[in-house]
């Protein structure tokens, strides 16, 4: 298998040998068949010999697979000696909900330490890597600003260059690759959803965001991380990569990820997108609004206490749409945001909620003004583009892939 491995690596080199183009925002809209894609786990050869005699910390969770099989069982079935856990958000088996502390443990089936950074902590003190001398970063993203995966990745990167140790990320494929959308983060909103002066759709890989950190000296004090991307193989920006496993329990399939990027700022508003039910991020309803379609968020796996909890919806269902047409959108759909911001406010009813956490979202507060406004879409998306022009420029520095 790892010989098959090694040559399939090989033929994507001398295939894709050109320097990648720099990206726009104008993307080519149709997606390529999803190909025999090799993520950085795959790819054992490549990163095995450099944990060989070494003591590992791993940052994963239950995305972290070599396969079938998590990437903490791989290894050690190799004789690589796994210290101890990290766990982001979610945990290391992704069950917690969204916000909920992460707490330290045993893992039940290994036996190893895990360390929360996702509680009373999100960045490895000097303590927690004292015995350790390589990290090896595994987790799958979705490729948005305020999904908390990059913001672990900062900060473990931030304590590795701190204490001199190294870092080896095995990259994976974003369903968002291929496009930029969305306000740029005004540093006023900064928080750890949202860390970065970046848009809202960053179109990078974890492993190029990681490069970016490093580059452009986002890291305390301008610190560098001692940092090795294993690179994705038979992968382009275009490819319509299907995640094997869900990142989170609040995104179950590939219709949620898709829509992500558009209906998570409902979050900072007082509609449920269907935290509670089997339809999570697919899904759009309120008490109060008229419509056929309803639905009642109840207690479940991501969703203990779900937003409106018990309290029948009603609203649309978004899980039908054609995967392969969200695919091809490559730009965030505003229209849903409007539609029921309009709604509200003819209602005479509160749209967002009063902890303005739309604007943590949004990493911006014009966003919200514009809405109450009244601004279309169009609008909107023009207010945007001298962010997105300037950021298209730092990120095309990292790009790994055609």
């Amino acid at each position: 298998m790892y010989h098959l491995t090694l040559i399939c690596w090989i033929v994507t080199l001398l295939s894709c040998g050109a320097q990648p183009k720099a990206a726009s925002t104008k993307q080519n809209n149709k997606p390529q068949v999803e190909a025999n894609v090799l993520t950085g786990s795959d790819q054992m050869d490549k990163y095995l010999p450099l944990l060989k005699g070494k003591k590992v910390a791993c940052i994963v969770n239950q995305t972290s697979r070599v396969g079938q099989v998590h990437i903490v069982d791989t290894l050690l079935k190799h004789g690589v000696q796994i210290v101890k856990i990290f766990a982001p958000e979610h945990g290391f088996r992704g069950k917690a909900d969204a916000g909920e502390k992460v707490s330290n443990e045993v893992d039940q089936k290994t036996g190893l330490p895990i360390v929360s950074m996702y509680g009373s902590k999100k960045k490895p003190s000097q303590a927690d890597l004292a015995n350790i001398d390589i990290v090896l970063f595994d987790i799958q993203d979705v490729g948005v600003r305020f999904y908390t995966y990059i913001s672990t990745l900062h900060y473990v990167m931030e304590a590795c260059a701190e204490q001199g140790k190294k870092l080896i990320l095995l990259d994976r494929p974003n369903p968002h690759a291929d496009y930029i959308d969305g306000p740029v983060l005004d540093k006023k909103f900064t928080s750890f959803i949202g860390m970065h002066t970046v848009p809202i759709v960053y179109g990078m890989t974890i492993g190029e965001y990681g490069s970016m950190i490093n580059g452009e000296g986002w890291l305390a004090n301008n610190v560098k991380c001692d940092y090795q991307v294993i690179p994705c193989a038979n992968y382009t920006r275009s490819t319509m990569y299907t995640l094997p496993v869900p990142p989170s329990p609040n995104l179950p399939n590939q219709t949620s990820i898709l829509l992500y990027p558009s209906i998570c700022l409902f979050e900072g508003t007082t509609l449920s997108l269907g935290r509670g039910t089997n339809k999570q991020f697919q899904l759009i309803g309120h008490p109060k609004v008229k419509a056929e379609f309803t639905f009642t968020p109840m207690p479940n796996e991501g969703a203990k206490d779900p937003f409106l909890n018990g309290q029948k919806c009603y609203g649309e269902d978004l899980s039908n749409q054609d995967v392969k047409t969200l695919f091809g959108k490559k730009s965030i759909d505003l229209s849903y945001l409007l539609k029921y911001g309009k709604m509200f406010g003819q209602m005479n009813e509160r749209f967002f909620l009063d902890n303005l956490f739309i604007d943590k979202l949004a990493g911006t507060d014009a966003l919200r003004k514009q809405i109450l406004a009244g601004t279309t879409e169009a609008e909107i998306k023009q207010s945007w583009q001298e962010g997105l022009k300037a950021f298209s420029k730092v990120r095309a520095k990292y790009l790994i892939y055609p």
